[in-house]
């Protein structure tokens, strides 16, 4: 078989076609225009932006902008946004959290080996030893501040602010502070009032919310 001949039967086989066929004509009508026409317009976008950002900084706005920007940013990560519905606890509770999860899917490793199956329970704490109590206080409470510090070394616990400024209070008091970012954490524990202390007991999380006169008193 030789496949390049394909090309010039078919090629033949079109000729003879349109012989039979006979000749075509193609006509084409003016039909006149129905309604104001416009011309197409297909600006290039990354040149607009280009043609922009050289104004802005000729201007010496980009430079304005970047600097505001700059100090809106260090103003959020010296004072986050305070964690909303915390409020001091005005008696004591306590209450067990279990972090128990179910898995969704299977869990495998790179290899492909099962290490989890979906639905199985799993339990953090069943791997993971604390050693630290999470304690929340409001930063811009001084009592609060005071008893955390005096009560907790860093080896004992984290201390997380739920208001007020982590860098300040590092810079001042020369140890570590943390924030909970968004509520995620007092969130996660239900917690509601400051202090409030997290510990690890077995294979739950005790947690308390206390009254200070108390723990002065303790």
């Amino acid at each position: 078989m030789r496949p390049l001949l394909a090309v010039p039967i078919a090629c033949a086989a079109l000729a003879a076609a349109l012989l039979i066929i006979g000749p075509m004509r193609s006509e084409a009508r003016d039909y006149g225009a129905v309604g104001q026409t416009f011309p197409v317009i297909e600006p290039d976008l990354l040149a607009t932006i280009e043609a922009r950002l050289k104004r802005a900084e000729a201007s010496g706005e980009l430079a304005r902008t970047n600097a505001a920007f700059a100090k809106r940013v260090e103003a959020k990560v010296r004072r986050p946004d305070p964690v909303t519905g915390i409020t001091p606890a005005q008696e004591a509770r306590s209450w067990q959290f279990d972090p128990t999860v179910t898995l969704e899917q299977d869990i495998r490793d790179q290899k492909g080996t099962l290490i989890a199956a979906a639905g199985q329970k799993i339990n953090p704490l069943d791997f993971v030893r604390l050693t630290q109590a999470l304690v929340f206080v409001n930063g811009d409470d001084a009592d609060q501040m005071a008893w955390a510090t005096a009560r907790y070394s860093d080896a004992k616990a984290k201390i997380i602010l739920v208001n007020g400024s982590p860098i300040e209070e590092m810079t001042n008091r020369k140890r570590r502070f943390y924030f909970d970012q968004e509520g995620r954490l007092t969130a996660r524990f239900g917690i509601q009032h400051t202090p409030a202390v997290v510990r690890p007991v077995g294979r739950v999380m005790q947690i308390e919310e206390l009254l200070l006169d108390a723990k002065r008193a303790g």
